[in-house]
């Protein structure tokens, strides 16, 4: 497989603080990556570099080969990196067609005309009904997004994510405050995506985690301490020391 997201010697300071220390990072293409580590390790600080959120202090950011360092967020969208957040950011008044919708005419350059009708946006309305069946959001699409369950609201967000066609999806803590009768359908969801969508997951859930990463980055005080492959993870004796503990039995 070739690789589609890269960091060389990634380093990001706050004054005297070093929030991300040299981290080298290759996430092969069609991957199902997750990010792991204690809280203020830097996980968000990483993906905040990433997507262009923060201008890194030292290092690179290549995407699918091309260094994208110092892009702006939405030229790195256009060229197929996409995240999700901690917090969902959605249009609350709005349905959920309505909000995919909108979201796939701001990708055709159709942004400035959602005041038409829906049959104006032939393409873009089969596009948005495939696309919330996919996410099984088709029998709640004409719901406003505050009336539905949280865990339908992670899927919109990240159903929208999609609508930009990403090659990489950046996933931040996507069943975080998901009830968890409700995060297991959300990571069935996930798992489902088409292998041309790259996924780079961070989640806190260590059953999520095992459960769906085929490969494991640790990251502890802003700096890579190990990566491999899930077995490899649970059975390793200082992600157990720093992170893990009991949370994973040999």
């Amino acid at each position: 497989m070739s690789v589609v997201l890269e960091t060389r010697g990634l380093v990001k300071k706050f004054g005297s603080f070093v929030a991300t220390n040299g981290v080298d990072l290759c996430i092969q293409s069609g991957a199902r990556h997750a990010l792991i580590g204690p809280n203020g390790a830097g996980k968000t600080t990483l993906i905040n570099l990433l997507t262009g959120f923060l201008e890194p202090t030292a290092g690179e950011v290549l995407l699918k080969g091309q260094t994208v360092t110092r892009l702006r967020q939405h030229r790195r969208v256009q060229l197929g990196l996409v995240r999700t957040f901690q917090i969902n950011r959605l249009f609350s008044d709005l349905t959920i067609f309505e909000s995919v919708l909108m979201a796939i005419n701001e990708r055709r350059g159709l942004g400035g005309r959602f005041w038409r009708p829906w049959s104006a946006f032939g393409e873009a309305v089969e596009e948005t009904d495939r696309l919330l069946a996919d996410m099984r959001l088709a029998d709640i699409a004409h719901e406003r997004t505050r009336s539905v369950a949280y865990g339908k609201q992670r899927l919109l967000e990240i159903a929208l994510a999609l609508a930009a066609r990403p090659h990489v999806l950046l996933l931040d803590e996507p069943a975080a405050g998901v009830p968890t009768s409700e995060s297991r359908e959300l990571f069935e969801t996930i798992a489902r995506l088409p292998r041309d969508v790259t996924i780079l997951l961070i989640e806190h859930d260590m059953d999520l985690v095992f459960r769906f990463a085929e490969r494991i980055s640790v990251l502890v005080n802003g700096a890579l301490l190990t990566e491999d492959v899930p077995e490899a993870i649970a059975r390793n004796p200082k992600v157990k020391e720093v992170y893990l503990g009991e949370a994973i039995s040999d």
